[in-house]
């Protein structure tokens, strides 16, 4: 029988399309109970690939026939080596090119919905790693906000849609995943734009993103707002764009909100947290969708792929909303935090510009699931 390479990409559309699949991941148990794929009709069998050296017999009949296999491991090797014989065994399977390194770093760009006088809002959807960044474009300009370290993704994409980047943000110093932002806006000559109260630390030059600060994209002036919304940093900032859509950053997500903690400030920020999340997101519309910059669990995604919801549903239905008891909830996002991201406090630094770690080192430092999140 064939093994069959299959591509990040091509296992997204399975996620994104609700498909069956039945991954059988060779890696370690502690590394498959932190962090696998996940997709909503996915299957899984953990079978670490040294206790499958000897021979794949003793799992043939955990596997079914009737669905697609893939085989997933750390970087591709032991995939390989185990859809191989998995397949001189007479089944047919696939293994994920690049292994679960590959999976972290891919991005799915999904059309969120339109914007005044012929604008789109787009978001760039990376399912191995939970980050969110989105692209807003009209005549002929567009902005970035949140965008992950892989910059010709988002070059690329405004290259194929005809427009200049003119404009990239960040919500705030991001600390579960490297920005892209400035090395976006030195390609291009955007305006790079971060909250001067995060940026006290960083080397380089910026335009600061302040409270009431507006930009406008194209002759027909699709208004980007920013509203400061501190909390998870003490700079974290909020868009509204076109009046129609609200840009979290990681203070607010659809299941969950943001942490406080990965500053070492958590008792200091915790009041802000609550203020922005009870008292100034309150005063906007109800109607505004929530699009945030980060998601935790795969049913958060929507029937598309997409990761938003009104904000008036999120007020009715996110917990980390309707905790009444001011103590409790300082409680609830001080005490019994899940992990930190991995080397949270080197990616910090990469985003101040003071280390500049090579492909591979940036790479395993962002390894692992999503980790901005208190449920």
């Amino acid at each position: 029988m064939t093994v069959t390479a299959w591509t990040a990409a091509q296992v997204a559309r399975k996620v994104i399309d609700n498909k069956d699949l039945f991954i059988l991941d060779v890696r370690n148990a502690d590394a498959f109970e932190d962090w696998k794929i996940d997709g909503h009709k996915f299957e899984y069998l953990n079978i670490p690939y040294f206790e499958l050296l000897d021979g794949v017999e003793e799992i043939l009949s955990k596997i079914p026939s009737d669905k697609e296999v893939l085989v997933v491991c750390a970087k591709e090797g032991s995939s390989i080596m185990v859809a191989d014989m998995l397949s001189e065994a007479g089944l047919t399977v696939g293994y994920l090119e690049g292994g679960m390194k590959s999976w972290s770093m891919y991005l799915e760009p999904i059309k969120v919905g339109n914007l005044r006088d012929g604008g789109e809002l787009y978001q760039f959807v990376r399912l191995g790693k939970g980050c969110l960044s989105y692209m807003a474009i009209n005549g002929g300009e567009a902005a970035i906000i949140d965008a992950v370290r892989f910059t010709d993704v988002f070059t690329k994409f405004a290259e194929d849609k005809g427009v200049q980047i003119k404009h990239v943000f960040d919500t705030h110093l991001h600390a579960d995943h490297i920005s892209g932002g400035r090395h976006i806006a030195e390609k291009t000559g955007a305006t790079y734009y971060l909250p001067p109260k995060d940026a006290e630390e960083v080397v380089f030059d910026y335009s600061p993103l302040e409270d009431g600060l507006t930009v406008n994209l194209g002759a027909s002036e699709i208004e980007v707002g920013a509203m400061y919304s501190p909390g998870h940093t003490i700079g974290s900032t909020s868009f509204v764009i076109d009046g129609q859509y609200l840009l979290t950053g990681d203070i607010l997500f659809i299941d969950s909100i943001g942490r406080p903690d990965l500053a070492g400030l958590a008792e200091d920020w915790v009041g802000d947290l609550r203020e922005t999340l009870y008292s100034r997101y309150r005063t906007l519309a109800e109607d505004l969708i929530v699009l945030p910059a980060h998601f935790m669990i795969i049913e958060e995604l929507n029937e598309d792929g997409t990761v938003s919801k009104r904000l008036g549903d999120l007020f009715a239905e996110n917990h980390g909303l309707n905790v009444e008891d001011e103590e409790v909830f300082c409680s609830m996002v001080t005490d019994n935090l899940p992990p930190q991201p991995n080397a949270y406090q080197e990616i910090r630094h990469v985003n101040m510009g003071k280390i500049t770690p090579d492909n591979d080192e940036q790479t395993e430092m962002e390894i692992g699931p999503n980790r901005c999140a208190v449920r």
